[in-house]
């Protein structure tokens, strides 16, 4: 009876059992028991997980101070993760166990959920993916919650974390609608309605309302709890003041955060004291209590780790106070405090080009803007700005570097035999202290390290005296080009060659084997021999001994100054041209007109060719009228009696006039050349520009023939060549008229031209190509013959044959006014099998608008491979210039004149410049401005005489 009875109570209890675990009962115990199991078990361990991966969140966020703060310390990762991976392994945790969690005890009767904790695990594994950077998945799982449990007492909580997720995926002006709401919902001002009020001010910062975000932030900071909190809504509120200009309020919000002391974060106090010396008033402002400030937070121990910040901000008072050397002194500290800040870094470097660059030490200037751009991000900007400059300085430093380093080699030329001696053993001395001055540094270095290792116990007291006498001391390069960036050991041949003097001196001459340590292999190796009688590599060590100690020699130095007269001329000559080019680059690029001054002085006393002398005198003319009236009324004077029929004279004497020019004048030559540009001989042009450039050199009209040039090279070169020629005009005649169109071309024009492509895309005008390396030679004159007889055999009046330049050395006989395809290669048919003609050359048969695109591109070598799209996006063909194109003429009827009409099939023909040879050729005006310049033409015409 007994046992009958356990068994009926142990079979009710598991009915019981089994009715409580359903999940589809609505029942008291059926809901109270799975959300006990729900609390109690899995999300308690979720938590712990996500508890621990939001402070690592945190932990890791990387604040930019150089930005309006965002409300929340997360930072969004652009790494691309592999499917099923995670950022961070306790969101991964805290997902598994809400999931778990809600398949196992989730109870959606109805269409509602019933398990009072699901809430919880739906949040959790909303935050989960809301940390793990998936917003998407993160968005389900609050919508869940919302649709499923309206009446959870954590909807208000769900809810701003909805819109926070919405905020991820750029839905701002959404997630503001949705929390004003929110807050008219919420009765009880707590901690929610803080962060409420907190994520609707980011909302307003994402859609660049400030105000707006102001006065929630305000809120937020009144309400929340987080001490944290208070100290970063405070910095934020600074930084928004401090952006619409509010300097008083941006000043005592700061103030706020620095009065919180310890209760606030130690990067906001030291970042709001660097945003208040920003509002300092340097003119009316009390610099003593200024200085007495920053001195007592950089002596505060709890501040070293941003001092980097402190020196910075100490950088920018002496600039602005034009105290350079100290601000110099303040930067420089500032970057030898390893800051992980990038900018802070880009900012010293940049301040400290810009400071260089004030005292016209161009050279300097532009290794620290290099030192810039590593560390900023490209495509901003502030980047393309410092880039922009530092190519500026790139003909200085070149120039410069030329100038300085012929001058020194002819002046050690001129000098005598006992002078070059003298010379020498002044510079081994002084090159002697610096060494040793290095090798007591390296010393000390090696003893503090020796130090600090036996502290940390990574070597016993035993072995320190054996380390320190097998410690090589090795002194830095004293070179110039040694600047410290290469501090490798191998790459320093100086260190190197004192380390195996130093290892002779403790090990003795030994070969590289094993046991080398052995004594008994030391013996053997100090007869200077290896166990096979050759010589060993101390021989080479001694070699090395012998060079380090030759520097210190001044046979060294005076063996390598040559004397060949020829290279002594050769050196100055290049030396003059560089003054002079620094000369001009000094005047128009950077209007520093003393420095200019000292280079055309120096010029003109180092005795120049000729034909820098005169362009010198006038330019220095032309900056004394500046600097001092005396000098260029000497200068004028001389400039008129020394060379009285030069077109300076003329211009000095009648400024006013228009001077007669003969055939021979700078603009006339111009006239002459740029009326064979516009005929089509690019090649002879070319030539002729070069050679003007270097006949008028210093005269106003270089700009013009620089981009007449630049035109030439992109029209027989390409694009690539166009861009690099365009660039040179842009940066050395920036102040030019040519300069500023060689800018445009480059911003405007190239990118439109560089995104022309090649398809398949069906046309109406079709051409033919046959390629010749010369339009003189006899098979190409045969060539035209026979097609030129095959046009009249047929009556083929609108077919019309052209010679055009492809580069230097290949050419095309084209055939134009083809409508179709087929038709293009019945003609190459007839021309290739007809008897009469018998055309051996392969022909190429390409649309019109491939054609110009590889006339523009030269990248016929593409077209040939036939890789090419069905369809391309192309610009408009009359896009490709600034000024409007020439409206197209009606067709007339057809007659024997039609070769110099535009083809109805090809409206586009009238681009400009197609590198066309013919007998009909049209020339303009080459002064008219909307002619003169523009990007490599399109050669798409039909007739042969057309522009060049």
């Amino acid at each position: 009876m007994k046992t009958t009875t356990i068994k009926y109570i142990i079979f009710t209890g598991l009915l019981f059992f089994l009715i409580a675990c359903s999940t589809k009962r609505n029942s008291w115990l059926s809901r109270n028991s799975h959300a006990l199991s729900t609390k109690d078990n899995i999300l308690y361990n979720g938590g712990i997980g996500l508890a621990k991966g939001v402070e690592e969140v945190k932990l890791q966020n990387k604040d930019n101070f150089w930005e309006i703060l965002p409300v929340e310390r997360m930072q969004i990762s652009e790494d691309n993760l592999m499917p099923g991976n995670t950022k961070n392994a306790n969101f991964e945790k805290a997902e598994t166990k809400a999931t778990k969690a809600i398949q196992k005890h989730s109870m959606n009767i109805n269409g509602s959920e019933k398990n009072p904790q699901m809430d919880e695990a739906y949040m959790m594994l909303g935050k989960a993916r809301y940390y793990d950077q998936r917003f998407v998945p993160a968005l389900d799982a609050f919508n869940y919650v919302l649709n499923k449990s309206p009446n959870s007492d954590k909807i208000y909580e769900v809810k701003i974390w909805r819109e926070k997720t919405n905020m991820r995926l750029d839905n701002d002006a959404l997630a503001v609608n949705n929390l004003r709401r929110l807050l008219k919902e919420i009765k009880f001002k707590d901690q929610i309605f803080a962060d409420a009020n907190a994520t609707l001010a980011q909302a307003f910062l994402n859609l660049e309302q400030k105000d707006s975000a102001v006065a929630k932030l305000k809120i937020a900071k009144k309400y929340t709890k987080s001490k944290e909190e208070i100290s970063r809504y405070n910095y934020i509120l600074g930084q928004i003041y401090e952006n619409l200009g509010y300097k008083d309020s941006a000043y005592a919000s700061y103030q706020t955060v620095i009065d919180m002391h310890r209760k606030a974060a130690k990067a906001y106090v030291i970042h709001a004291h660097a945003r208040q010396a920003a509002q300092f008033d340097y003119k009316k402002g009390d610099t003593i209590a200024f200085l007495k400030k920053y001195a007592d937070l950089l002596k505060d121990r709890e501040n070293r780790p941003f001092l980097d910040v402190l020196h910075h901000q100490l950088g920018l008072f002496y600039e602005n106070n034009n105290n350079k050397v100290l601000a110099k002194k303040e930067y420089n500290l500032s970057l030898k405090k390893k800051t992980a800040d990038s900018y802070l870094i880009a900012s010293n470097y940049r301040n400290l080009a810009d400071l260089h660059f004030i005292d016209s030490k161009f050279v300097k200037a532009g290794n620290y803007y290099d030192s810039t751009l590593v560390q900023l991000k490209p495509r901003t900007r502030e980047y393309n700005l410092i880039k922009k400059k530092r190519e500026n300085l790139e003909e200085v430093i070149k120039y410069e570097a030329i100038s300085q380093t012929n001058d020194s080699i002819i002046s050690l030329y001129k000098m005598s035999g006992s002078e070059r001696t003298a010379y020498f053993e002044t510079y081994i001395v002084k090159l002697k202290k610096e060494e040793e001055a290095q090798k007591k540094a390296a010393e000390k270095e090696a003893r503090l390290k020796e130090n600090q290792d036996r502290t940390d116990g990574k070597i016993d007291s035993d072995d320190a005296s054996d380390a320190k006498k097998s410690k090589a001391i090795l002194p830095k390069a004293t070179s110039a080009t040694a600047s410290g960036s290469d501090s490798f050991y191998f790459y320093n041949p100086t260190t190197v060659a004192y380390g195996k003097v130093e290892f002779a001196k403790n090990w003795g001459k030994r070969t590289l084997q094993d046991n080398w340590r052995v004594s008994s292999i030391s013996e053997k190796e100090n007869t200077g021999k290896d166990t096979n009688g050759k010589d060993f590599e101390g021989a080479k060590d001694a070699k090395d001994v012998a060079a380090v100690e030759e520097r210190f020699t001044p046979d060294f130095y005076t063996k390598q100054i040559p004397e060949s007269q020829a290279t002594i001329d050769s050196l100055s000559k290049e030396r003059n041209f560089a003054n002079y080019q620094l000369g001009i680059i000094y005047k128009e690029k950077f209007k520093e007109y003393q420095l200019a001054v000292n280079k055309f002085e120096k010029l003109l006393n180092d005795g120049p060719e000729e034909r820098l002398v005169l362009p010198s005198m006038y330019h220095l003319y032309k900056l004394y009228e500046i600097l001092d009236k005396s000098k260029a009324t000497a200068m004028k004077e001389s400039i008129i009696a020394n060379y009285p029929n030069s077109r300076y004279a003329q211009i000095l004497q009648n400024p006013s006039s228009e001077i007669a020019e003969s055939s021979d004048s700078p603009n006339a030559v111009y006239t002459t050349i740029y009326k064979q540009y516009q005929s089509g001989e690019f090649k002879t042009v070319l030539a002729a520009t070069e050679s003007a450039i270097n006949r008028f050199t210093g005269d106003e009209i270089v700009p013009k023939f620089e981009l007449l040039k630049a035109n030439i090279v992109g029209k027989l070169s390409g694009l690539g060549e166009f861009s690099t020629a365009l660039n040179y005009v842009a940066l050395n005649y920036p102040n030019s008229e040519e300069g500023k169109k060689a800018e445009r071309l480059l911003a405007v024009d190239l990118p439109k031209l560089e995104a022309l492509q090649l398809s398949k895309a069906p046309s109406k005008n079709w051409k033919i190509l046959y390629a010749t390396k010369d339009f003189e030679d006899a098979g190409t004159k045969a060539l035209r013959e026979k097609v030129k007889k095959f046009i009249a055999d047929r009556s083929l009046n609108k077919l019309t044959v052209s010679l055009d330049i492809y580069t230097m050395t290949d050419n095309f006989v084209v055939i134009h006014g083809l409508n179709s395809e087929d038709l293009a290669i019945g003609v190459t048919s007839i021309l290739k099998d007809y008897k009469d003609y018998k055309v051996q050359q392969i022909p190429i048969i390409i649309s019109a608008e491939n054609y110009t695109i590889v006339q523009i591109k030269k990248n016929l070598d593409e077209f040939l491979a036939g890789n090419l799209p069905e369809t391309a996006t192309q610009p408009n063909w009359d896009g490709t210039v600034e000024h409007a194109p020439e409206p197209v003429q009606p067709k007339p009827a057809v007659n024997n004149n039609q070769k110099d009409q535009p083809s109805q099939d090809n409206p586009n023909e009238n681009i400009k410049g197609n590198g066309q040879k013919g007998t009909d050729q049209k020339t303009s005006n080459p002064k008219s401005e909307d002619q003169e310049y523009g990007p490599p033409p399109s050669p798409g015409g039909e007739k042969s005489g057309k522009k060049g």
